[in-house]
């Protein structure tokens, strides 16, 4: 489905977005955007660093 950059549909029809707790290195290769980033940062700590509260929110952050 176009426009969820590899997210998918729970039972009740929600997008499931990316857990806190995924670590940056997981993250780097569909989102070349993150490779400064340390590998064992957890996308949680980066969100709270750089002041957003999703995984999109900080792509944008950075200039999707």
């Amino acid at each position: 489905m176009e426009g969820l950059e590899g997210r998918h549909r729970d039972a009740n029809g929600r997008i499931e977005e990316k857990h806190g707790n995924t670590k940056m290195k997981n993250l780097k290769e569909q989102y070349p955007r993150l490779k400064h980033f340390r590998d064992e940062d957890t996308l949680s700590e980066v969100r709270e660093r750089h002041g957003v509260d999703s995984l999109d929110g900080l792509l944008r952050k950075l200039g999707k």
